[in-house]
């Protein structure tokens, strides 16, 4: 792949992930809003490769850090990084690494078998990383109790499951569209 259209796509993914900032969040009593921002993480793992997918997120969060609006409800600023959501933040490269080198390891040779790929590796990457990540930081950012964690970060497994379908109904798409996409091997 070319120089540019590497620093097109990861770019172009850093923009889909602002955009869905745009869409309204759901506040949860322990501090970590519900949004459709890890769709975009698991996306772009599966997506551009580990690469790439771990560029787009770093530009994003840089984003995010010098004070760019671009989490969802508006938020940004060095603070989002201190606050009991900051695990969860701070796991989206990782997240998106992890996703985009299960999704380079699996099959990918057909639709059926890129979506299947792509399910495993958004629900290991996107959802296990990210998740293993937020607990941590309601550990040690909110001062929760390891259970009380597990029990808070619970309340998000329903949906990102739901987000690791979409995700692979998208490559589904795009591998029968585009048959010759590289799914997690873009730039490995």
């Amino acid at each position: 792949m070319q120089r540019n259209q590497s620093f097109a796509l990861v770019a172009l993914f850093a923009a889909l992930m602002a955009v869905l900032g745009l869409i309204p969040k759901i506040d949860l009593p322990l501090g970590v809003p519900i949004t459709l921002q890890t769709l975009g993480v698991m996306l772009a793992g599966c997506l551009l490769g580990p690469r790439r997918a771990l560029q787009a997120l770093v530009l994003f969060l840089v984003a995010v850090a010098i004070g760019l609006p671009l989490l969802s409800g508006g938020r940004g600023g060095f603070g989002v990084f201190f606050t009991p959501s900051a695990g969860y933040l701070l796991a989206w490269p990782v997240g998106a690494f992890v996703t985009g080198l299960i999704m380079h390891t699996l099959p990918a040779s057909t639709p059926s078998k890129v979506a299947l790929s792509a399910f495993v590796a958004s629900a290991l990457g996107g959802l296990l990383v990210i998740h293993a990540s937020g607990v941590v930081g309601l550990m040690g950012i909110a001062g929760m109790s390891l259970k009380q964690a597990l029990i808070g970060t619970s309340a998000f497994v329903p949906g990102d499951l739901i987000k690791c379908v979409l995700t692979a109904l998208v490559c589904h798409t795009v591998a029968r569209g585009l048959p010759d996409w590289k799914f997690g091997k873009q730039g490995v």
